[in-house]
């Protein structure tokens, strides 16, 4: 009897400590280093604008229950670290931020797109022949899965072509 009373104090302990681990604390500038090379969580507009004026920004609308989406999450991620700096890799969650999903009238997910600029109050969004345009149904990517990570990084690299020919024209002036 005592033994089995062992045993289960033992197990019991076991299953509470199962889950844990020590993991030594990240210094401030490590966790800095560590989002700036993350997939950002967008939740509002204000968020993609102010990435907007730094670096064009890729987008994926998509949700936890979709497989396809969650295909693409290590593609973003890998995407947001190649990328770093020169362009903003970015999510939303259409189940936690339907106004966003509605807002870009996404009806099918997994929904990507490139955004360049903003033209006179409109989204200038990149497409997958290297021209731009404000109409995202041009531009958009549904139902694309982690095998067409160099479909993206083909209409990134277009995207940063656009950004350096916009800051030249800026220079210009």
């Amino acid at each position: 009897m005592k033994k089995s009373v062992i045993l289960l104090i033992l197990l019991v302990l076991v299953l509470f400590t199962a889950g844990c681990d020590e993991k030594t604390p990240q210094n401030s500038i490590n966790s800095e280093v560590n989002m700036e090379k993350s997939v950002i969580a967008i939740t509002q507009l204000e968020q993609l604008n102010t990435s907007l004026q730094k670096t064009p920004v890729f987008v994926k609308i998509g949700s936890r229950w979709c497989p396809e989406c969650r295909s693409l999450k290590p593609v973003l991620d890998e995407l947001a670290v190649e990328y770093q700096g020169k362009a903003t890799i970015a999510a939303i969650d259409a189940d936690k931020n339907p106004e966003l999903a509605q807002y870009f009238n996404t009806v099918y997910i997994p929904d990507s797109f490139v955004i360049v600029g903003i033209e006179n109050g409109t989204y200038v969004y990149m497409q997958e022949n290297g021209n731009v345009s404000t109409d995202r149904s041009k531009a958009r990517f549904v139902g694309r899965n982690d095998t067409d990570e160099e479909m993206f990084k083909t209409v990134l690299n277009f995207s940063l072509i656009q950004q350096k020919k916009a800051d030249a024209n800026d220079t210009k002036c």
